[in-house]
C-alpha cells in the first residue's frame, strides 16, 4: 500500500515537472501578427522596461518598435523608440518607456521589431499597466532584422492548464487502484 503511495507521488513529480519544463518559452517570428489591427486610442499609460544584454553590439542605430497586447483585442503600439543621440539600447543598459495606448487587462504578448545594420539583442522586457500585474518576457537573443519578433502567451496560458488539470485528475482516478 504504501508502495503505491510513492508511486503516485513520483508520477505526479513527473507530471508537475514536465509542465514546469514545457512552460518556459522561447521567443519566435511572428507568423499571424498584423500591425494594422492597432487601435489608435490612448486612454492608458504603461511603463516599459527594456533592458539590454551585456552581449549586444555596444549601440545600435536600428529602428527599434514595440507591440504588446492583452487575450481581448487590446494592442499597444509604439514605432521608433530608439533615439542614438540619447544612447538609448547601449549594452548593458536599461531604458524605460511611457507608453500610450487602449486599456488592455493582463498583457500576455509582446512583439519587437528592428530594422538596421547593427543588431540588437534584449536581454528582456517588462511592461507595468493600469490593469494589470507585471508582464515580464525573457529575450536574450538577437532580434531578427524586418519581423516582429517575441512571445504570445494568450493561448497557451489557458491551455496548459486545461492540460495540467486533466494529468491531475488521471493521477486522482488512478489513485484508488493503486489500493485496490
Amino acid at each position: 500500500m504504501i508502495r503505491g503511495f510513492c508511486l503516485v507521488l513520483l508520477v505526479a513529480f513527473f507530471f508537475a515537472l514536465s509542465e514546469a519544463k514545457s512552460s518556459v518559452t522561447q521567443p519566435q517570428a511572428a507568423k499571424s501578427f498584423n500591425i494594422s489591427y492597432i487601435q489608435n486610442v490612448r486612454s492608458c499609460s504603461y511603463n516599459v522596461l527594456i533592458t539590454t544584454s551585456c552581449s549586444s553590439p555596444k549601440y545600435t542605430r536600428d529602428e527599434i518598435s514595440i507591440a504588446f497586447g492583452d487575450a481581448y483585442g487590446n494592442q499597444i503600439y509604439a514605432p521608433r523608440l530608439d533615439d542614438p543621440s540619447t544612447r538609448t539600447f547601449e549594452r548593458c543598459s536599461s531604458d524605460t518607456f511611457q507608453i500610450y495606448g487602449p486599456c488592455a487587462y493582463q498583457i500576455c504578448y509582446v512583439y519587437l521589431y528592428r530594422t538596421g545594420p547593427d543588431g540588437w539583442k534584449p536581454e528582456s522586457v517588462k511592461i507595468y499597466g493600469y490593469n494589470s500585474k507585471a508582464a515580464s518576457f525573457y529575450y536574450n537573443t538577437f532580434i531578427p532584422s524586418d519581423t516582429w519578433f517575441g512571445f504570445n502567451l494568450c493561448k497557451s496560458a489557458s491551455s496548459s492548464h486545461r492540460h495540467l488539470g486533466l494529468r491531475w485528475w488521471f493521477v486522482i482516478i488512478g489513485l484508488p487502484f493503486v489500493f485496490l
